[in-house]
């Protein structure tokens, strides 16, 4: 990356990086469960919103590449970076576990990003905008697809219902860091090319309210404690091990090309 970067430049650099990072993590994530999931339609689909997301992955980063300027490129970025170069909120980098708490993450993220994209199509960067207006629609997707598995495992059997009790025990507290407001991201809004996040907090917890209602799940008690740090490149142990598989081939062949 150039060094002769402006602070508005490397804001937006940063602001870039995190939504990239937050999409290309839980892209990973989610493709491990290729080949694995419950039965084959359902496979594919969580196949599919892996691939979503790395795509809307690929166009921040490239986006924040051409910022970057020097040698740094897509690639540069998503495979030469260390663990506290990560900007990604805590949610997305954790374990998989069983299929409702993949699902809970899901849809948690994704009613997050549908709220985040709606508005950032309006961004004063028009490369921003697209990007976001594109996304848009298939986090749409994403969202109801999520929300109609909640419903599902949340009402169905006794089994299915405890596996959601469970997921939530473990993804709530990671929850409120999508709504704190990182320097990089308060600057953004402020020049118009960014949203505020805490902004969004209200209509997310109506969205998670409605879909708990719907599948008898109980909605935890808004002082729970949250983990944080993410976006400012302080992770769980979590990332290193996605790092190390994500980034084996261009660590260990440099310059690899398919």
């Amino acid at each position: 990356m150039s060094d002769a970067l402006s602070d508005a430049d490397k804001n937006k650099l940063d602001y870039l990086l995190h939504l990239a990072d937050n999409t290309l993590v839980l892209s990973h994530r989610s493709s491990e469960w290729c080949g694995h999931g419950p039965i084959l339609e359902q496979d594919i689909a969580i196949t599919n919103i892996s691939l979503d997301l790395i795509g809307q992955a690929r166009n921040f980063y490239q986006y924040a590449a051409l910022i970057a300027g020097g040698h740094a490129t897509e690639d540069t970025l998503a495979y030469l970076r260390k663990e506290h170069q990560y900007l990604n909120c805590l949610i997305c980098e954790q374990p998989n576990g069983d299929w409702a708490t993949t699902i809970l993450r899901q849809f948690f993220f994704s009613a997050y990003q549908f709220l985040l994209y709606e508005r950032m199509q309006h961004s004063s960067d028009t490369q921003i905008a697209a990007i976001a207006a594109k996304a848009l629609k298939e986090v749409a997707y994403h969202l109801r697809w999520s929300s109609e598995w909640v419903i599902r495992l949340g009402d169905g059997t006794e089994e299915s219902h405890s596996r959601m009790l469970h997921a939530i025990e473990e993804l709530w507290m990671f929850t409120g860091e999508m709504f704190s407001t990182a320097g990089y991201e308060g600057k953004a809004y402020l020049n118009g090319y960014g949203v505020d996040p805490s902004s969004l907090k209200s209509d997310w917890f109506s969205k998670v309210e409605e879909i708990f209602r719907e599948a008898t799940l109980p909605v935890p008690p808004a002082n729970t404690a949250m983990q944080r740090g993410g976006k400012q490149g302080r992770h769980s142990e979590h990332l290193g091990y996605i790092l190390s598989e994500l980034q084996y081939m261009q660590r260990t062949f440099p310059g690899c090309e398919w």
